[in-house]
């Protein structure tokens, strides 16, 4: 008998990777019966410039325009994946979630908080090092968390 998956963790920085891995998250969720949670967490600024005000506000006013365009990036996803699997797409994605952080942190707290089942998110190799290390981000996660985790890498180019 093969673990039950209800929810995944959908970690995207929006790349053309990441619309490959979204790919296999609704795969899995179709199978499943699951819902996916998509997560896009965006890098603070760092805490040299954070202490003056106007740089918060700032920080704050582009988070908040943000949102929506991530939101409206995950929907492009959705319409693209549409094109290829055919529908639902948007209907699998339960929730967006857009925090503020270090990405291998965000992954891992909102896995747990959203009692996600699994974690599925891409990987892109540079230079001569891609058959050898992943990306930190991926590397973190994998190494940091109990959960499964499908780490997707790019598509061959053939």
């Amino acid at each position: 008998m093969s673990p039950e998956i209800k929810r995944i963790l959908f970690a995207t920085d929006l790349s053309q990777n990441s619309f490959h891995a979204f790919q296999y998250a609704i795969d899995m969720a179709r199978s499943h019966d699951a819902k996916i949670i998509a997560l896009h967490a965006v890098e603070p600024l760092p805490e040299e410039v954070r202490f003056v005000g106007v740089l918060q506000r700032i920080e704050e006013k582009e988070r908040k325009e943000m949102v929506p365009q991530i939101q409206e990036s995950i929907q492009e996803f959705c319409k693209k994946a549409e094109a290829k699997t055919g529908p639902p797409c948007v209907a699998l994605v339960s929730k967006i979630l857009v925090p503020r952080g270090h990405p291998p942190e965000e992954i891992l707290k909102a896995a747990d908080e959203e009692d996600c089942d699994v974690i599925v998110l891409g990987t892109h190799g540079k230079g001569f090092l891609a058959n050898t290390f992943l990306g930190s981000v991926s590397n973190a996660v994998l190494h940091l968390t109990r959960k499964p985790v499908f780490i997707i890498p790019l598509p061959s180019e053939k």
